[in-house]
């Protein structure tokens, strides 16, 4: 599957995209924490998630098979 950072989620993974195994989303992101470390890790326990552009309600659910998956990190402004 493909991961997507967006605005920090960008700049504390240090990349805009990777690829990224299969699983539910609980396990995506402990994995993603585990590859880049607490400045992510941080970033992923407050962000949004997108699956293939639908809000994920349910993180234990099976991402599909070549899934995108945005990491929408929260947002300031107005």
């Amino acid at each position: 599957m493909t991961v997507r950072y967006f605005a920090g989620a960008r700049a504390a993974a240090g990349r805009p995209e990777e690829t990224a195994p299969g699983g539910c989303l609980d396990e995506l992101v402990v994995g993603l924490a585990e590859r880049h470390g607490e400045q992510l890790a941080a970033v992923l326990r407050v962000a949004s998630f997108l699956v293939d552009g639908v809000t994920c309600h349910d993180r234990r659910a099976p991402l599909p098979a070549g899934a995108t998956i945005d990491v929408l990190p929260p947002f300031a402004g107005g």
